[in-house]
């Protein structure tokens, strides 16, 4: 892989910056995993970098993802890749996001025991006043809304439900599906009042492909879509798509139990996700959202 003229001096220049001293590129080598853009290895005379790239995806998608990861880094409790540098694009060089780079090794011992715990110590560390973020961001490839309010309901009804209906019904999804959610956003506010906890800090969209262990087979968490929510939100994504083993779920209740009456509103939290990839992929998950309005409407 050749990184174009533009994006090597580019990169070149903010490892300068970054670093104090004149850092080369000296290589670059493909590595899997990109579902939206290309990814790479990037070796320099200063050690290797993990880079993305995306022709024609949303530039603000890399310098919001930079941004994310910051906020997570900044917690101190779950490894993430250290942003480097980012940029929306521009004067002939593609958008782009560089971090440092982790060196994948197997998992250790009671992995998922310290995954869950960490994630844990992350929504306890992490806090806010209001509900959203510094700016929106996106989830997978879809816009997501983060202005900042003061209750969660309102957050979740306006920044999450309401605006993937909106979506589905600019995509061709209305009938049932939009009778049923207008009616769950009208009963809302019956099943996600409580717990009153404060803002914590998400990862947004944390699954099986959104993680990985480092060399001392230690959890890191990537590609976020952060925001500040409640933590139950985070807890649902991770439910989805082949979930993750119990013994996750058991050391983050050892950590931080979670309140009565979360088995119900995990069920609501999921319905974000499986609106969006209705949004992305399709009528395939048309039944997956129905069924939980159907529940809940």
């Amino acid at each position: 892989m050749t990184l174009p003229g533009a994006l090597r001096a580019t990169i070149e220049e903010a490892l300068n910056r970054r670093f104090g001293k004149e850092v080369r590129v000296t290589g670059t080598s493909p590595v899997g995993g990109g579902c939206i853009g290309d990814t790479a290895r990037v070796d320099t005379t200063h050690g290797p970098f993990f880079l993305k790239t995306a022709a024609g995806s949303p530039g603000a998608m890399f310098t919001a993802e930079a941004k994310g990861l910051a906020a997570l880094h900044a917690t101190g409790t779950i490894e993430v890749p250290e942003p480097i540098a980012s940029s929306a694009g521009k004067d002939g060089c593609p958008a782009y996001l560089l971090t440092g780079w982790l060196e994948p090794g197997p998992r250790k011992p009671r992995f998922f025991e310290d995954f869950g715990r960490r994630f844990a110590l992350l929504h306890r560390k992490g806090r806010a006043e209001r509900f959203g973020f510094e700016e929106d961001n996106f989830i997978g490839s879809t816009p997501q809304p983060n202005g900042w309010m003061d209750d969660w309901t309102e957050f979740f009804r306006e920044r999450r439900l309401g605006y993937q209906l909106h979506l589905a019904r600019r995509n061709g999804q209305d009938g049932e599906l939009q009778r049923l959610g207008a009616g769950l956003m009208e009963r809302l506010a019956e099943y996600l009042d409580e717990p009153a906890e404060p803002p914590a800090l998400l990862h947004g969209d944390l699954w099986s492909g959104n993680y990985l262990s480092n060399a001392d087979g230690e959890p890191v968490i990537i590609d976020p879509a952060v925001y500040y929510g409640r933590r139950e939100a985070d807890l649902a994504m991770t439910q989805l798509f082949g979930g993750f083993p119990q013994a996750f779920y058991s050391a983050y209740e050892e950590e931080w139990p979670l309140a009565p009456g979360s088995t119900e509103r995990l069920e609501i939290y999921k319905l974000y996700h499986l609106l969006n990839h209705l949004n992305l992929f399709g009528s395939g998950y048309l039944g997956g959202c129905l069924s939980t309005l159907r529940r809940f409407a």
